[in-house]
């Protein structure tokens, strides 16, 4: 399998010091939460560029910066030819309310750019800053430097990240292939076969809505171009509305085992992928995933949500001491770039000293909103593929997570006849 080449731009290491902080009655503590800093993070130069939303910590003149980081951009590297001067451009506000839903409240503390060449990041990691910086404020369209600038602390980091992409040729339980794609080339490298392994379902009645049956028993095996079958994900606990409404919970949520063949002829667990409705009028479905290492507790790579009416995407993103649940925010230590060992392909056992094979940008998947035809397509990192039955594993996740934004329907609204038994 040949891969495409990716470039990514890596922020993080956010802390702010300003003259106040030496102030004693700070003590050297994190700022009161009452007074809290947040940054608006943009990536200048490309087409429609993503705004990510990080909080910056206020430290004092004893303090060391904390390990964080706080946004990450993705690229291929066809894309790099239209990026004219990029820059890295970071906001910095006060203010007492959460600006992630709006900052006109917010009081602007300064701002800061930082030019990026990123043909030199197309071979080799590269650093774009790494230390402390004064914000600027703009005034009359003037910038300026503060009288008693506020010292923003900040590492800016690119590096290769190679991935193969996978594209469904239809929806999964559609029975598919799937292609790898690079560029204008696909070509079949999986079949999927969605089926029911029972075919009696459990008919039930809820006091608010009719006869309705259990969303289960869905399974969808993922077979090579011989015909072998390398990945199942199969539904094993059913996606069933909570008492008293039509939905699935978070507490009782619909749940797959994701299985990959061992290598003598029997299967074993992966990982595990949960999913639900959240709670009120959303539309988001709530998932989280657990790979499951054959000695050691369960360990959470991923745990978010996606929107079923417009769609969005499951990414496995596993930097050092990041917590899944605030990816891409948590402890990582930005300077030290990512790392990985070698994976053992279909003999690997995930025990616990291989959990650190899942470094960096692991796996992500595309999926479209309702009432659009949904062709997942699957982005696996490199260095997380080291034969057909590790990407084969990521492959079904990804048709697990799409099914699963079926089975997390209302139960008063029908199914596709392709997933009704």
């Amino acid at each position: 399998m040949d891969p495409c080449s990716f470039v990514r731009v890596l922020v993080g290491n956010l802390a702010i010091k300003s003259p106040a902080s030496s102030n004693p009655s700070f003590s050297g503590k994190v700022h009161p939460s009452s007074s809290p800093c947040y940054c608006k993070i943009k990536l200048r130069g490309v087409d429609s560029p993503p705004c990510h939303v990080a909080t910056v910590p206020l430290i004092s003149e004893s303090e060391t910066h904390p390990h964080s980081l706080a946004a990450s951009f993705d690229f291929p590297k066809s894309q790099l030819s239209n990026i004219k001067n990029p820059f890295i451009k970071i906001s910095v506000y006060k203010t007492r309310t959460n600006p992630s839903c709006v900052f006109n409240s917010s009081k602007l503390l300064g701002q800061i750019s930082i030019p990026l060449d990123l043909t030199l990041s197309e071979s080799r990691p590269c650093s774009f800053h790494n230390g402390w910086v004064a914000l600027t404020k703009s005034n009359n369209n003037k910038t300026e430097t503060q009288t008693q600038a506020q010292l923003l602390h900040l590492t800016i980091r690119s590096e290769p990240d190679p991935r193969f992409i996978f594209r469904f040729d239809g929806e999964p339980e559609c029975s598919p292939q799937v292609f790898q794609v690079k560029g204008d080339v696909k070509q079949p490298v999986f079949t999927c076969k969605f089926s029911f392994r029972d075919r009696n379902p459990v008919q039930f009645h809820a006091a608010n809505h009719p006869m309705v049956a259990d969303r289960k028993g869905w399974s969808i095996t993922i077979h090579d171009l011989s015909g072998s079958p390398v990945a199942c994900a199969s539904m094993v606990t059913p996606f069933v509305p909570s008492p008293g409404s039509q939905r699935v919970s978070k507490s009782n949520p619909g749940a797959w085992l994701i299985i990959r063949p061992d290598g003598d002829g029997t299967w074993k667990p992966w990982g595990r992928l949960e999913a639900w409705r959240e709670p009120g009028n959303s539309n988001d479905v709530g998932y989280r995933f657990d790979v499951l290492p054959a000695t050691a507790d369960p360990v959470t790579l991923a745990a978010c949500t996606i929107n079923s009416q417009h769609g969005g995407k499951f990414t496995i993103d596993v930097t050092p001491g990041v917590t899944p649940a605030s990816t891409p925010h948590g402890s990582w230590d930005l300077g030290s770039g990512t790392s990985s060992r070698p994976g053992s392909g279909s003999g690997s056992d995930f025990s616990l000293e291989n959990q650190f094979f899942y470094r960096g940008f692991v796996m992500s998947a595309r999926f479209d909103g309702e009432k659009k035809c949904s062709k997942p397509e699957v982005e696996v990192g490199v260095k997380h593929v080291t034969c057909a039955e590790d990407a084969a594993a990521f492959v079904a996740l990804a048709a697990a997570m799409d099914l699963s934004m079926d089975a997390c329907k209302s139960f008063s609204q029908k199914l596709r006849k392709e997933l009704r038994q």
